[in-house]
């Protein structure tokens, strides 16, 4: 049964991904990315994190696509926003993609896998992100933290500018 969802997770990450990639429509490829999210939530889920599985889609396939398609409504943009540019782009893309593939597979080939075993069994559990964050991770979670509180800080100021 975890395979079959393996797959079908698999499937829709890829499909919704190729669909960002490949339309010009904001609202579809919004849409799509909340899909790809969504997918990799359900990847947590069968590695055992539900804890980070939630927190993927309430934080970023809920508010953060709701940012995203509210400030695309906002700037309400035309289609014909696209010049014809980037001929170099259409050429170099997909040779790079290949030439990229080549060198993925190649290192994946040489590589041994790790065998770490079977996870704690409070892998994903809120206790144990926790633990993890206010022990061996504080102060990069401290210093996230403080960058945050600048950027929005930075954030208001911008917008008292405005008004």
């Amino acid at each position: 049964m975890e395979m079959l969802a393996f797959f079908v997770l698999s499937v829709l990450a890829v499909g919704s991904a190729l669909v960002v990639l490949t339309r010009r429509n904001e609202v579809v490829c919004a849409l799509a990315l909340a899909f790809n999210l969504a997918s990799i939530a359900g990847f947590y889920f069968l590695l055992g994190a539900q804890f980070i599985g939630f927190l993927q889609m309430i934080v970023y396939a809920g508010a953060i696509m709701v940012l995203i398609v509210f400030v695309i409504m906002l700037l309400n943009l035309g289609e014909e926003r696209y010049p014809e540019r980037g001929k170099t782009q259409r050429w170099l893309a997909p040779v790079l993609t290949l030439v990229f593939s080549i060198v993925l597979a190649g290192v994946l080939w040489k590589t041994e896998p790790l065998g770490l075993g079977p996870p704690p069994a409070d892998f994903g559990t809120v206790a144990a992100l926790g633990r993890e964050l206010f022990s061996n991770y504080f102060y990069p979670f401290e210093a996230i933290s403080l960058l945050l509180v600048a950027a929005m800080i930075g954030a208001v100021l911008l917008a008292k500018r405005r008004i």
